[in-house]
């Protein structure tokens, strides 16, 4: 058997999919939380999360009329707080789980002196993946129930822009899977690199397409086609070929290859999934990231034009995707505690000070409830060097942030027991 269905905590039903099983397509089929093979008989104490935080999801992606809210379920998740994870350096290095990372999704589930299970989202800005992939790749390697809905990454917020542009250039990632992204977020009309090279070989002189790229690479008349809008999706696979492409469509008269702009001021918008110069990967070093072919192409088009070019980041530390990551939150405590607001606080754990504690501090300048930075040292931040953004709290791993997170909101409770108590005792005297 590969999946059972059974009811969410706010009574609807979820689909429990192996991980073996799970790709795109079965993933597209209404709410679906991701089983390794040997819970899928024997649920983890990690359904419950997983499948309320995809319900949540499916409620913000496509919004029904709304109905009276009845009884909240019973649970065991509390309402007062969330965790929201980086991935890359904070649970997984190099394609691996850091192995405090399994302990901590441990504690999170219930595995705890405190009798409680606690909320939790990955916010990432690794892309050119499905929102899907990530959650089947993330439930094999940490071996847990996870579902799509709990995941957002940096170029989640671009399915907003598939209604105002119709034509885009999607660069980035492995083989056809940000086509394969941007058409699932709604863009009517996606071009590749490849086609654009499938096209006029002469575009990229030093790059010929394999057989496998020619095959997949569709076949375009350019010269009748203008781009509206150029997206990067994921780290570039060829940065001399993509920036090559991207300067054309720069300079061109309104996104048409083969034209030339007297101004330069008439080619498409650009805009990118994440601004991290640098990530943690399997390397003793940091590796160079979307963030540094952002500044290449920058620079190049200057020195060519002469002129300033202006693009635009989503993903950390863009304040959107921290306000996306708030309304799952608000959705999820809505259905499941009947509470119209989101968690009092939220507990941010990133490796990367310039977009996980920058981004979380200054969302939490302006935020309804607390946004709650914990920088981790198992990733891009290695002891001895100080962070330009300053974190709430600095730890090694992240078991020691879900440690801290949860002994800091004991404390809150008891203190706020302890007022509510002395003063019922003053009233009564």
């Amino acid at each position: 058997m590969s999946s059972v269905v059974v009811p969410s905590s706010s009574g609807r039903f979820a689909r429990r999919l192996s991980a073996a099983e799970a790709n795109n397509e079965t993933l597209s089929r209404g709410p679906t939380v991701v089983v390794p093979p040997k819970h899928l008989m024997a649920p983890s104490q990690a359904l419950e999360v997983a499948t309320a935080m995809e319900q949540a999801r499916h409620e913000i992606d496509s919004p029904t009329t709304p109905t009276t809210p009845g009884t909240p379920p019973a649970t065991t998740v509390t309402d007062k707080y969330a965790f929201a994870f980086d991935i890359d350096g904070v649970l997984i290095r190099g394609g691996r789980p850091i192995p405090e990372a399994i302990e901590a999704m441990k504690m999170l589930n219930g595995e705890n002196e405190y009798g409680i299970k606690v909320p939790y989202i990955f916010v990432t800005n690794g892309g050119g993946k499905t929102e899907s992939e990530r959650c089947i790749q993330l439930s094999q390697q940490l071996e847990i129930e996870v579902s799509p809905g709990q995941f957002i990454c940096g170029h989640t917020p671009m399915r907003e822009m598939a209604e105002r542009y119709n034509t885009v250039l999607v660069v980035g990632g492995e083989g056809e899977k940000c086509r394969i992204v941007a058409e699932g977020y709604g863009f009517k009309d996606v071009v590749t690199p490849g086609d654009i090279i499938k096209y006029n070989q002469d575009t990229t002189p030093f790059r010929k397409l394999t057989p496998e790229e020619w095959k997949n690479s569709r076949d375009r008349n350019f010269d009748e086609i203008n781009i509206e809008a150029i997206f990067v999706f994921a780290d570039s696979r060829d940065w001399a070929s993509d920036q090559q492409i991207i300067l054309d469509l720069l300079m061109s008269k309104n996104g048409r290859l083969g034209t030339r702009s007297e101004t330069f001021d008439e080619g498409p918008p650009v805009f990118f999934s994440h601004n991290d110069v640098v990530w943690s990967t399997s390397h003793d070093l940091t590796r160079i990231g979307m963030g540094a072919l952002r500044v290449s192409l920058e620079a190049m088009f200057k020195a060519v034009t002469g002129k300033e070019l202006k693009t635009t980041a989503f993903g950390k530390p863009q304040i959107g995707t921290f306000e996306f990551a708030t309304r799952l939150l608000q959705q999820w405590r809505k259905d499941t505690h009947r509470i119209d607001a989101p968690p009092e606080t939220v507990y941010f754990v990133g490796d990367t000070p310039e977009s996980d504690i920058r981004g979380t501090n200054e969302f939490d300048r302006h935020a309804d409830n607390t946004w709650y930075s914990i920088l981790v040292r198992t990733g891009v931040f290695q002891e001895g060097s100080k962070p330009r953004f300053q974190p709430r709290a600095t730890v090694d791993t992240v078991l020691d942030a879900v440690k801290h997170g949860m002994e800091r909101e004991y404390r809150k409770a008891l203190k706020a027991s302890r007022t509510n108590t002395s003063a019922a005792l003053k009233n009564e005297g």
